[in-house]
């Protein structure tokens, strides 16, 4: 084996991106995370993580099941959207609670 000079590295992102403008905006703070590792065979796919309330500081599993791509995103979809409080009620409304009108 030969060492490598381009290694990979870690390279840290700023919280102020440019809007493309010539302004710098800020990002908002994280509300909730969601992390999930999905297997596949070909013939059934499994998807498994975990959910944070970072406001609250709740967390709890996330698993589903399907045959296609479709269903699997259903079944993910309806398993997040039944947990309890830390699902879909505070995680959507931590990502969409405020309206902005310009």
């Amino acid at each position: 084996m030969t060492d490598r000079d381009d290694k990979p590295e870690l390279v840290p992102v700023p919280l102020i991106q440019s809007t493309g403008a010539g302004e710098l905006q800020a990002e908002p703070p994280v509300v909730a995370r969601l992390i999930i590792e999905i297997r596949s065979d070909g013939s059934r796919t499994i998807a498994r993580g975990a959910m944070e309330d970072t406001v609250s500081g709740q967390r709890t599993s996330v698993e589903a099941r399907g045959d296609s791509p479709l269903q699997l995103a259903f079944a993910l979809a309806r398993t997040i959207s039944q947990l309890p409080r830390l699902g879909a009620r505070s995680a959507v409304r931590g990502l969409l609670g405020r309206r902005r009108d310009k």
